[in-house]
């Protein structure tokens, strides 16, 4: 395995420009481990760097994550998604900076003589060790373990095999009980807490839980409890909540503010002033992106505002664009546009944009203006209701779900936006059809909750970039090979959007209509791949594309071709051809 060699200067200068009274105090001729790391200021500024280490960035991070899985589409599909991923030369993320990093950390922290603030910061950086591991356990499966800096000349560790993932995860559950140990327990949405940790743990046992139970592995039981326990934890003693306000708003109003959201477990915030901000606003509703939008799928998946299942609906698959937006779970219309939708603090009503949009669901959640650029509205990588989602499904797949535990869990999410709670009885009494067919490995006495916990929170996390890990972890890659779809449209015709009685959008076939009617958009049928053509029915995106999936390979990422050259003890992934 290739490590790439960073020298003690290096790690330094780095520091320093994070940190400008290091250079103040520590001459750069000086720099050494010898001289540093003794002192909580010190100790602080070296782990503040785990942060943009680790995270995920915008464009790397954030926008390919929610193009993974069938809840949007695009112009573009991901490899992953098409099942066209091949075995690289190099790169895949098969990287450990940041792992050395954090492992150059804890090799020096011991020259701290204050045991209370070692412990803290010791805490925050097997944190980051943690989450860095989930991230390498999730793409690979089983890797190689380092809790050490590996030098240039260390041969046994540069060739090390790889360990297996029952090893490395025990290491990290280490990892992370300690963090849940020594870090600090004041509530900061900015930095890493007792609470982002025990975050941390909920989403890693979960995942690793479920993925055991559902991929015929042993151990999963253990492992979900520990993600029920970190959950209840966090629930009973965080002081965290829901965030509400009113139910037309408050799921949508929580995405939008430059100061983190109290839901926000931990978040990366921006700001105009310093120059730091993102292009979320461009990514969801420009023209250059790809035209992310969301996939018929999801949008079926919302129910009805009364708790109705909208897909047990008479004639729910041809309802039109108005009807079959009205009436729904309010989560819907504060994340696509739908009647009435208005960028912030504007009065400008504006319907979807079909030229924009791969489906005709354009996406609305973490949108500010789409002539703001620069966008500044936080955004999060912990929120409390994922705990929340977290507890009930392990509950439910361990076979202890009670309806008070869904009232502790699903309702608060439901309460938010006036939505009926959940009701346990009723779930497994009627499984819902439409469900059953996306998850057809769930079974057993719990297979109602365990559906509704699902669409729940497919609904409620939408496009915070969750649906891959939880396709992979219920082995539903299947989902994956179906055709991405959107929005139902009769065939040539007039239609109104939004329900005032005006024509707000013409599809024609052939010769384009003089555009008579003010402010309507003309479509031409060829170029919206109606399923049935001139005969009308579901959009269908990107119909030339034949997306597959490789129940026996593609659940693992490729090791890069160059790594297994550098390391002769690495073992590619099952089926990943490497000539």
């Amino acid at each position: 395995m290739k490590i790439l060699k960073i020298t003690v200067y290096v790690i330094f200068f780095a520091l320093a420009a994070c940190n400008d009274d290091f250079l103040e105090r520590y001459p750069l001729s000086s720099l050494s481990p010898e001289t540093y790391f003794t002192s909580e200021a010190e100790l602080k500024a070296y782990t503040n760097s785990f942060y943009s280490l680790c995270l995920p960035g915008i464009a790397d991070g954030w926008f390919p994550g929610i193009r993974q899985g069938d809840d949007v589409a695009a112009t573009t599909f991901p490899a992953e998604v098409t099942g066209t991923r091949t075995v690289p030369a190099s790169g895949n993320e098969w990287t450990w900076t940041a792992l050395r990093s954090i492992n150059f950390y804890l090799a020096h922290s011991h020259k701290c003589e204050n045991a209370d603030i070692r412990a803290k910061y010791d805490g925050i950086a097997r944190f980051w060790r943690a989450f860095f591991y989930f991230d390498k356990l999730v793409r690979f499966g089983d890797v190689p373990w380092y809790d050490r800096v590996i030098e240039q000349n260390d041969e046994e560790a540069l060739n090390r095999a790889r360990d297996s993932r029952g090893y490395v995860f025990e290491r990290m559950l280490e990892d992370i009980d300690y963090a849940i140990a020594y870090c600090p327990v004041e509530r900061n949405p900015e930095a890493v807490t007792k609470w982002t940790a025990l975050a941390l743990k909920s989403r890693m046992c979960l995942f690793e839980g479920t993925f055991r139970k559902y991929h015929g592995r042993t151990g999963w039981e253990e492992i979900l409890a520990g993600c029920e326990r970190a959950s209840d934890e966090m629930i009973r003693s965080s002081g965290y909540a829901v965030y509400t306000s009113s139910p037309d708003k408050a799921y949508r109003e929580m995405f939008l503010t430059e100061e983190p959201n109290p839901e926000f477990v931990l978040a990366v915030t921006y700001t105009n002033a310093i120059s730091k901000n993102h292009y979320v606003n461009l990514y969801l509703q420009g023209r250059s992106y790809s035209h992310v939008s969301m996939t018929r799928a999801l949008f079926n998946s919302y129910l009805n505002s009364d708790g109705t299942k909208f897909t047990g609906m008479a004639g729910y698959a041809a309802k039109s664009f108005y009807e079959s937006t009205r009436g729904r779970d309010p989560r819907l219309g504060q994340s696509i546009r739908t009647q009435g939708y208005t960028y912030p603090g504007s009065s400008e009503v504006l319907l979807t944009d079909f030229s924009a949009s791969t489906t005709g669901y354009m996406l609305t959640k973490f949108v500010t203006n789409i002539t703001t650029i620069n966008g500044t509205n936080a955004l999060p990588h912990f929120r409390y209701a994922e705990v929340l989602l977290n507890f009930a499904e392990a509950r439910a797949e361990l076979g202890a779900i009670t309806q008070a535990d869904i009232n502790r869990s699903i309702k608060p999410l439901r309460d938010r936006v006036g939505m009926p709670n959940l009701d346990l009885s009723a779930a497994n009494a009627g499984p819902d059809p439409f469900l059953a067919d996306q998850y057809p490995r769930v079974a057993g006495d719990n297979k109602g909750v365990i559906l509704e916990i699902r669409r729940e929170r497919r609904v409620e996390l939408f496009l915070e970039a969750m649906r891959w890990n939880d396709i992979l972890r219920w082995r539903e890659g299947q989902l994956l090979a179906r055709q991405a779809r959107g929005a139902y449209f009769a065939g040539p015709g007039e239609y109104d959007i939004d329900g005032d009685g005006k024509p707000d959008l013409v599809i024609y076939s052939g010769t384009r209509p003089p555009s008579t009617i003010a402010g309507c958009q003309y479509m031409d049928i060829s170029d919206m791949n109606l399923s049935n053509g001139t005969a009308g029915g579901e959009i269908i995106v990107n119909p030339h594309i034949t997306r597959t999936w490789n129940e026996e390979r593609d659940y693992y990422y490729p090791i890069p071709l160059q790594e297994l050259q550098l390391n002769p003890n690495l073992v590619q992934n099952p089926l990943w051809a490497t000539e």
